[in-house]
């Protein structure tokens, strides 16, 4: 029925850094299939940037989510989300390409609006029986961590005959300022074989931090194993940074990484690192997209969906204690609970040696020459 080929698409993925990191491999896959389309992406302000630099697309229009998470949000922005309307009907786009999973009721509303609102004749996304009144196209949606997320966001680019041209990997273009900025901070840090620790998880959920102390163990064991420098990452939220100042404090010499002003720059600070230890956070995509080794704690949220990608590569290690009530977060078709239980004990049970375990493992497949200095 739909065999026409895309002219204008539009890619909508609102999302926060790993998510939007996660997108590039099907963005990639379009740009590759229809090389003549014109591409745009509808994100979010803070995630655009991300994608700064890349050649898989041609336009990116924002949007904040987050200002219309609950319906008494949505009333008193509607004049905002009317103008956004007119500037989406007004693209001419005929294909849009839903990249959500579709949980909560207002959400579905929310991606339904947005997608009948494009005007696009065909609508493709993930489909597990709530997206049949506004989806003219569906991948079936057997739940979160089914697949990971890469692999659910191609099978629906897959729904257009979109291909990506080699193995898909997360992209990140890292800009000559980028790269001045982290050589200066890496002058001086006087960092050398350095271990990042990222102990903070980002705003969407502090239940996925393991304990500050155990960072600091980790550290140290690097360090006296390894050889490995500990260097640790601070976050733009004063509660990350105050929490990265713990941890630097319980190591000796251990310096504290600034927050970078893009996640380029920090993508241009994570490759020069021999080795990331971090919470599931958007730090770890951006080491997976500069093909650093990285060791992902998990606990409440869904390592199936979130993993760094690819799962294949060695250099990716997961460490996380399976219990019966992991994960909270994302669990079949339901959002789950962000904050986890009161006890997280799918992280106090979580021991410095089997994150230690992995990061040998990870070190182990570095490859030669892999480090920038």
């Amino acid at each position: 029925m739909h065999l026409k080929t895309p002219q204008r698409i539009l890619v909508v993925k609102l999302a926060t850094l790993g998510d939007v990191l996660m997108a590039t491999p099907a963005l990639r896959a379009l740009r590759s299939t229809f090389p003549r389309a014109h591409i745009g992406v509808l994100t979010t302000p803070p995630s655009a940037s991300a994608l700064r630099g890349l050649d898989s697309f041609d336009e990116i229009v924002t949007f904040d989510k987050y200002a219309f998470d609950r319906p008494a949000d949505a009333l008193g922005r509607l004049p905002w989300a009317l103008r956004l309307a007119g500037r989406l009907r007004g693209g001419g786009w005929d294909t849009l390409v839903l990249l959500h999973h579709l949980t909560t009721a207002f959400g579905i509303a929310k991606y339904a609006a947005l997608s009948l609102g494009s005007g696009a004749a065909r609508r493709v996304g993930l489909e597990n029986g709530r997206g049949r009144w506004f989806l003219t196209d569906g991948a079936l949606d057997r739940g979160f961590g089914w697949r990971h997320e890469v692999d659910y966001m191609l099978d629906v680019v897959g729904l257009l005959g979109a291909r990506h041209p080699g193995e898909p990997h997360l992209e990140l273009v890292i800009a000559p300022d980028d790269e001045a900025w982290a050589a200066a901070r890496w002058s001086e840090l006087g960092a050398r074989d350095a271990v990042l620790l990222v102990p903070g998880s980002g705003a969407f959920s502090r239940a996925r931090r393991w304990a500050p102390e155990r960072f600091v163990e980790v550290g140290k064991s690097l360090r006296a194993r390894h050889g490995l420098q500990p260097i640790v990452l601070a976050g733009l939220d004063p509660d990350e940074q105050a929490l990265a100042g713990e941890v630097a404090a319980g190591i000796a010499n251990a310096a504290i990484v600034p927050p970078a002003p893009s996640p380029q720059a920090l993508g241009a600070i994570v490759r020069r690192c021999r080795l990331m230890i971090a919470n599931d956070s958007g730090p770890v995509h951006v080491a997976s997209a500069v093909r650093t080794p990285v060791v992902a704690i998990f606990g409440p949220s869904n390592e199936r969906m979130w993993r760094p990608y690819p799962p294949s590569d060695r250099r990716n290690q997961v460490v996380r204690e399976q219990l019966a009530c992991t994960p909270c977060i994302h669990r079949g078709h339901r959002f789950g609970t962000p904050q986890g239980c009161a006890a997280r004990t799918c992280l106090a049970i979580l021991e410095p040696s089997s994150v230690l375990v992995a990061a040998d493992r990870a070190l182990a497949s570095e490859p030669v020459l892999a480090v920038v200095r």
